[in-house]
């Protein structure tokens, strides 16, 4: 029996969750890989259309997910970063999966808990990691990186026009209050608001700062790096026929997913043979993004922005 019903709940609404299990095709008796488990809303669908001799393995580095477990003989949770997605199977003693499953977005319950740091409406820890057991809080990397640093970050991670601007501000402002004694100058999500405050364009005030905290929160957790490797496996260990499906939120996630799938790089340079035939693993199974449908964004408002693709590996 499932425990604390009530937390998985409200935990997370697994977004387009039909649109995702059309997607992975799924096997009554294959082997399948959910590297997001979050509440573990997709986790249970999967597990509903699988047959005794199937498996399921989840990977989530949040402490909090594990609340969340699945009583299941069928079922194994993970708590570790999906980029050892291959190291960890192998120790379970998996090397080949017929379909992976992974939704990039931020849990509502991660945004919804003030003292991760990860939303912009309430005031709480500049933390913004995933997992908390280890690396460097956003807090660290807002009041030890130079502006240069800053920029770059900003402008790469959070595509903001006003990057240098944002920068500067922020190495002020931490500057101004450790003159005044106040240790390390900018700790709570209020702090950097505050910081950035007069840069915010009117009627964009939100907008803007979802995107400075997006920049924080992927150089942070590593994600792009971690997305990278944990495709570059996830072909490894597909069999023949098995599906990805990635749900990203941003341009940026989205960009390597759909780079990846056309061409097997990042880069999105296509390799062919001497005789020009494509050099891929992949077939593309949704020539645009799946989008949620307009029924599902008045149920779930953070579906907005998701974007689903799915591939398929190529028989050799």
């Amino acid at each position: 029996m499932d425990q604390n019903p009530d937390n998985k709940r409200f935990y997370h609404l697994p977004v387009m969750l039909e649109e995702c299990m059309e997607g992975l095709n799924i096997r009554p008796d294959g082997i399948y890989v959910d590297v997001t488990f979050g509440g573990g809303g997709h986790s249970r669908a999967i597990l509903e259309r699988l047959g005794d001799e199937g498996r399921l393995y989840a990977f989530d580095r949040d402490g909090d997910a594990l609340d969340n477990g699945i009583d299941d003989p069928r079922f194994c949770l993970i708590n570790e970063n999906f980029k050892h997605l291959k190291s960890f199977l192998r120790l379970n003693g998996v090397r080949r999966i017929d379909g992976l499953l992974a939704d990039l977005g931020v849990s509502s319950h991660q945004i919804d808990d003030g003292g991760r740091g990860f939303s912009t409406r309430m005031d709480g820890p500049l933390d913004l990691r995933m997992d908390r057991r280890e690396g460097t809080t956003a807090a660290d990397l807002v009041n030890s990186a130079d502006e240069a640093e800053l920029e770059r970050l900003l402008r790469l991670y959070g595509e903001l026009p006003n990057a240098r601007q944002m920068a500067r501000a922020i190495v002020k402002w931490r500057t101004v209050e450790a003159e005044n004694g106040e240790a390390g100058g900018i700790r709570t999500t209020g702090d950097l608001k505050a910081a950035v405050e007069h840069l915010l364009p009117r009627g964009r005030e939100n907008k803007t700062l979802a995107m400075l905290f997006q920049a924080l929160r992927i150089e942070v957790n590593g994600e792009l790096d971690a997305l990278s490797s944990m495709l570059e496996q996830a072909v490894e260990l597909l069999n023949d026929g098995g599906r990805l499906c990635v749900m990203s939120y941003h341009s940026l996630e989205d960009r390597l997913v759909k780079n990846f799938f056309r061409t097997g790089n990042f880069e999105g340079e296509l390799e062919k043979d001497f005789f020009g035939n494509p050099q891929v693993d992949l077939r593309v199974v949704t020539r645009k993004p799946v989008t949620a449908s307009d029924e599902e964004l008045q149920r779930n408002n953070r579906s907005r922005s998701a974007k689903l693709r799915v591939a398929e590996k190529i028989e050799n």
